[in-house]
């Protein structure tokens, strides 16, 4: 009852934030003014929580923000048809505040499924001393890969997020911690890195309802934002490139110990381990305007010695996404509008390597594709057209269970 009651009062809080910036519109829309995401500069996907659209009153130094996603679900599985679906996935609140002089601060508060969850997803401080050196401390947003940063709703043109990035890796994965972080400009090159200790997982990837290896069962231990699970920090490392006309490519690592090994003093097991590791495109076909936007990871994980081979040691997935505009003009009455043509191919494998007592393949895989279509009346809202198709093998390698989908669906900043 408790939850239930704070979970209104903070929707209260933010909807009078909503109310009060729009009074001081209709009464004077000189006083608001709408910060648009900065495409001047060099952006990079460590730039993707600040490069967001926010709206300002006057000279306050609060910034408000957010997006929303709504969608329809018609979708089966072997034939079996579960009908069509009205989902709200998604509304997500950030406010940003520049304290005073190379100091900011930024977080988002996120709302799945109605108010199912509600989850904090950054909350974080920067202090700048230089461009190479910044100091961050609070809730931060892992760099594993690209996609757990650059995860809002409006910048994709599919619905459902890659499964690599949410079935192996726990997308929007955030912890407690400090850091430091910077760039390097030459020419039209950047170089970047981000480096975090922070509290980590725990037991909950090997010993959940999954029942297998399953990294993003760790995001129910809500503890992690004030404790750390066995008193290990682990560590977030990425290293990226950029130049301009051609992409960014990205290096990352997330690893550290996530059993608890001790307990007052007495030795219970050994240090067990995960490790993850990451690499990131994306790019942009300068002649055709093709976006190409990529994600892979590996994951290797320390199991103890009497765990079963149903859960995996070594996992890999990945995706891969083009997107072509086929059409920028003016239509419906939108002067930019741009109609896109999308397609990804996915693919997770959560066992990695053979039986012991057979030495036969271990699968437990899936893999998917999704074209689409979408539709942009501005840069900052998409409506999508989706597609999804993907074959699920079990551990065994049985004939796969097949589940295709139709999707159409709505993302807005606003």
């Amino acid at each position: 009852m408790k939850l239930f009651t704070l979970n209104y009062k903070i929707i209260c809080i933010l909807l009078v934030q909503t109310c009060v910036i729009n009074s001081f519109a209709q009464k004077d829309s000189s006083l608001v003014k709408r910060i648009p995401s900065d495409t001047s500069k060099l952006n990079m996907n460590l730039d993707a929580i600040y490069n967001r659209p926010f709206l300002q009153i006057g000279k306050m130094p609060v910034a408000l923000g957010g997006y929303i996603e709504v969608n329809t679900d018609y979708s089966g599985t072997d034939g079996v048809n579960e009908g069509l679906s009205f989902q709200f996935r998604r509304l997500t609140m950030f406010m940003s505040s520049t304290i005073t002089k190379k100091i900011k601060f930024l977080t988002e508060l996120e709302f799945e499924d109605g108010t199912k969850e509600i989850n904090i997803e950054c909350a974080a401080i920067d202090f700048e001393f230089h461009p190479l050196l910044n100091l961050r401390g609070g809730i931060i947003m892992n760099p594993i890969g690209a996609f757990n940063q650059n995860h809002d709703g409006p910048k994709w043109e599919f619905i459902e997020r890659p499964i690599s990035a949410t079935q192996m890796l726990p997308a929007t994965w955030s912890n407690a911690g400090f850091g430091l972080h910077g760039k390097l400009y030459k020419s039209d090159w950047v170089l970047a890195y981000e480096a975090y200790l922070t509290n980590g997982f725990d037991e909950n990837i090997i010993s959940n309802t999954e029942g297998k290896t399953f990294l993003p069962a760790t995001k129910l231990n809500r503890d992690r934002f004030e404790e750390s699970f066995n008193g290990k920090a682990m560590f977030t490392g990425k290293v990226a490139i950029k130049k301009r006309k051609i992409g960014e490519i990205g290096f990352s690592y997330m690893g550290g110990v996530y059993n608890q090994y001790q307990l007052d003093g007495v030795i219970l097991d050994k240090k067990r381990k995960v490790d993850v590791f990451a690499i990131d495109i994306s790019t942009n076909i300068l002649k055709t305007n093709t976006a190409i936007t990529g994600e892979f990871a590996w994951v290797l994980v320390d199991l103890p010695d009497d765990y079963i081979q149903n859960f995996g040691n070594k996992q890999r997935g990945g995706y891969l996404d083009i997107v072509q505009p086929i059409l920028k003009r003016k239509m419906f009455g939108w002067e930019n509008a741009v109609l896109n043509l999308a397609f990804r191919t996915e693919y997770v494998d959560w066992n990695v390597g053979t039986f012991e007592a057979t030495g036969d393949n271990i699968y437990e895989s899936v893999f998917g594709i999704a074209p689409g279509i979408s539709f942009r009346p501005s840069g900052q809202t998409v409506l999508r057209f989706n597609y999804r198709y993907q074959w699920q093998k079990d551990i065994l390698g049985n004939p796969p269970a097949r589940t295709a989908a139709i999707q159409f669906g709505i993302s807005s900043y606003f």
